[in-house]
């Protein structure tokens, strides 16, 4: 369950940012090279590749090379370890509501 927490943290830290947000929203049409994506945002290349690097680092991309060219991608499976959470959340507050409505129902009655 820990490495469950960490892998699930470093997602949400990564996804935190709206730059790093925006960057998987583009990738998730298709890979595109880090140069493409940087034109995108008002910050520097070196600021940028610090956006790149935090989501390689957390699993959300994946980045080849070739030659001169580094090509991000997105890991779209990661994606799932936070659509899983969110799912298991939705279901704990459906839970609640659904009790709590029944409870109201019964006292009204």
């Amino acid at each position: 369950m820990a490495q469950y927490s960490e892998e699930l943290d470093g997602l949400f830290v990564a996804l935190a940012d709206p730059t790093r947000r925006e960057v998987v929203r583009r990738l998730g049409r298709g890979p595109q090279s880090v140069g493409d994506l940087a034109r995108a945002f008002p910050i520097t290349l070196p600021s940028f590749m610090k956006h790149v690097r935090t989501l390689e680092a957390n699993g959300l991309i994946r980045t080849t090379k070739s030659g001169r060219v580094r090509t991000c991608a997105l890991r779209r499976e990661r994606l799932a370890l936070v659509d899983g959470w969110l799912a298991e959340q939705r279901r704990i507050w459906e839970d609640r509501t659904d009790r709590l409505e029944r409870l109201v129902t019964e006292e009204e009655q």
